[in-house]
Order: C-alpha cells, then structure tokens, then sequence
C-alpha cells in the first residue's frame, strides 16, 4: 500500500476517506484517556484513519517501548521520556511537542468531602490518600510535590495508597477505597466544571509544571496515519477537546 507524501497531507484531511487509509498504533499516558478517545473519534470520523491505543503510566510505557512494544508514537505525561526516547534515536527528531498541560486536584467521590483541600489533608479527616506511583507517573511526582509544599507528607504517609498510573488512583477513590486522592482534573472536570465529586484544583506553584510531550518513534515516522495524528492533536478540534477537560495547551 503507497504511503502517503508530505505534500499530500492537506488534501488527505481535507478529504477523508479518498486516499488509503492506515492504522497508527500509540501509547497514551493513563491521565489522557478520556480526552483521546474524543480526539480519536473525530479524527477517524475526519481522515479515514484508524488508531489503536494501549494507556497505562510513562514510566510503564517507556519502559515497554525500549523492549521492543509495536507503538509508532507516545503521548507521555511528562517531558522527560520523549526527551530520552530522542536522544536514544527512537524518537524522530524535530516531531515532539507539549499537546497538554496538566492540572492535579485532590479530588472526592463525596461532592462535600472537599470543601478546602489545604485543610482537609493537614487535619487528616479521612482513611486513606490515593496517588499515582511517583516513580512511574508525572502526576503521582506532582501529588509528592504537593504534600511537600503543605508540610503534611510525613503525617500523611500511613494513609497513602498508590496506584500503578493515574487511572489507578482514580478508581480506588471512585469505588471508595480511598477518600480522597490526587488525580488528573481531566479525570473529573468536562465542560469546565467538576462533574462528580468534589475537588480542589491544586495551585501549579505547588509541583513541577505537567507538561506532557508527544513524540512520533522511529517505527512510525513513514506512516501517515501517525503523521496526521500529531498535525491533527495540534489542530483547533483538538484543542477545543483538549481544553474542555481542563487542560491547557500552548
């Protein structure tokens, strides 16, 4: 099957489903997923393209793509990984770029549980505190960060509980495991409010910026279906999505 050209990638978003059509094969940090699946949808709907896609934390991400995972790009939580996978050369230079900026919230399934977040974590009125694996995800390192800005991590560490990804950490608040937890505000924010629960938006002076970085791999840079999705996820499509569960972009 002839692979696209440059040159032609106008016309093959311009006219969906009147060029071959590929699949892209990506790997997607876990606190995205929401937000993928919408830009995923559209963007089949709009190119004729199809996309598989495998979520789970960076760090776990990264680690499979160095032992030979089948992706053609990463969309990472953090910026670290695409850095890496390019001065490896497995990623393509010149193709990363930040598609999101992230915000954490301490967040609750009990819409009155989280009245003032700062408080509630120094009184220590629940039973557990859910967060991503620090060492895996970006945004269990941004949750550390946080506890740290508060002067409560040493207090509140009995009552951790950690998930593998940021996914992770949400179910176990979700089902009740946790009262509260650090998560993604895509997680709970559509439409520019919190849609369930309760949350208190973490200020960005508390953690390291979450600045997450897509890269295309080496595996993926002659595919246009990989090509287009990275023009398409810098298209205004996708940032209205992008932005609608709270996320910035650049």
């Amino acid at each position: 099957m002839p692979r696209l050209r440059p040159l032609l990638l106008a016309f093959s978003l311009a006219a969906p489903g009147t060029v071959c059509a590929e699949e892209a094969q990506i790997a997607v940090a876990a606190n995205f997923t929401a937000p993928m699946k919408a830009i995923i949808a559209r963007f089949e709907d709009d190119t004729g393209h199809s996309v598989k896609v495998s979520f789970g934390s960076t760090g776990k991400l990264y680690a499979q793509i160095q032992n030979g995972a089948p992706f053609e790009a990463l969309l990472a939580a953090d910026q670290r990984r695409p850095e890496l996978l390019e001065e490896e050369g497995v990623g393509v230079p010149g193709s990363r770029f930040t598609y999101a900026i992230g915000s954490l919230v301490l967040w609750s399934a009990d819409a009155e549980k989280v009245e003032d977040g700062p408080a509630l974590l120094e009184s220590g009125d629940f039973n557990k505190l859910s967060i991503a694996n620090p060492k895996l995800a970006p945004y269990g390192e941004a949750s550390v960060q946080t506890l740290e800005a508060l002067g409560v991590e040493q207090a509140i560490e009995p009552k951790l509980v950690m998930g593998e990804n940021i996914a992770q950490a949400y179910q176990f608040v979700d089902t009740g495991n946790a009262d509260i937890g650090f998560v993604a505000l895509s997680q709970v924010m559509q439409g520019g409010e919190i849609v369930k629960g309760s949350g208190w938006i973490v200020p960005g002076e508390m953690h390291a910026p979450i600045r997450q970085d897509a890269v295309i791999l080496e595996s993926g840079k002659d595919n246009p279906a990989v090509t287009e999705l990275f023009a398409y996820l810098q298209g205004e499509k996708a940032k209205a999505i992008i932005h609608d569960f709270g996320y910035e972009t650049e």
